[in-house]
């Protein structure tokens, strides 16, 4: 019997291996704004459909950040990925911390895009129903992606992004992944990690905002950066690709830099 391998689409040749992992509401098509402008020479991407999403909406599973983690490992030595970086976006962020405690010897970076913290999110009551029956309400999609991106998006961008959400992901799968990366809490195993790790704010996101990822991400991690993206919500990939591919692969392209102290948060689009 084989074992399971994750559905992935390959960009580029570089030396620098990276996964791109996407969240709750979509599968790899996540990443297709930021696709036609990433460095293919430097870089060699891998773009990967979890479990529950995309090419493997079919396939079965506990649907974990665990589960997940140990799959890219997988993937990693079928494509003879000895050593590689991780982006995560949300819930595909607390995937890439997972990384950091099973397999951190394999792993040169990691960039979380609004990323969910290894501690979880518990939901306040309310907001625990909102994201529970948004596996089967198409308007509940609509109202986290609203309040997530600041209020200020399109009303054709919001529902584009809630058919996306429900074209490419299975509704038990999608409720289930809820369970993990809002009510799971590992952040006692991965605190410490020296692995180098950057955290994309959109400054638009009131749900996980640079506030949330000072007290959680740059609390942890001792090499830890944080960027924010004044025109972002929680979307960057969409709202602002461009500011987040430069911002990602500078901090990627940075690998052989001497380590140092926690640095300091940088606002993107603000300077010259």
């Amino acid at each position: 019997m084989t074992s399971f391998v994750l559905p992935h689409e390959v960009h580029g040749d570089g030396a620098h291996k990276v996964f791109a992992v996407h969240g709750w509401f979509a599968d790899r098509s996540a990443f297709a704004a930021v696709l036609p402008d990433l460095d293919r020479t430097a870089f060699t991407y891998a773009l990967v459909d979890l479990r529950g999403y995309g090419a493997a909406r079919d396939a079965v599973g506990s649907y974990t950040t665990a589960e997940a983690a140990l799959d890219l490992v997988r993937l990693a030595d079928l494509l003879g990925w000895e050593r590689f970086s991780v982006i995560g976006h949300s819930m595909g962020g607390a995937v890439a911390q997972r990384l950091l405690a099973v397999a951190p010897h394999r792993l040169r970076r990691i960039a979380g895009v609004s990323p969910v913290p290894a501690s979880g999110m518990p939901l306040p009551d309310g907001q625990d129903v909102l994201f529970a029956d948004a596996a089967h309400r198409p308007e509940n999609r609509r109202a986290i992606i609203d309040f997530t991106t600041g209020g200020r998006r399109p009303a054709a961008w919001l529902d584009r992004m809630v058919d996306r959400s429900l074209e490419r992901s299975d509704a038990g799968a999608f409720r289930a992944w809820l369970d993990s990366w809002a009510g799971e809490d590992f952040h006692a195993d991965v605190a410490g990690s020296e692995v180098p790790a950057l955290a994309v704010a959109g400054a638009l996101d009131p749900a996980l905002s640079p506030a949330v990822l000072r007290a959680t991400w740059l609390s942890w991690y001792p090499r830890a950066e944080l960027a924010e993206l004044p025109s972002a919500g929680h979307y960057a990939m969409d709202e602002t690709p461009l500011e987040l591919i430069r911002v990602v692969e500078d901090f990627l392209r940075a690998d052989t830099a001497p380590a140092g102290d926690a640095l300091e948060t940088a606002v993107i689009g603000e300077q010259a």
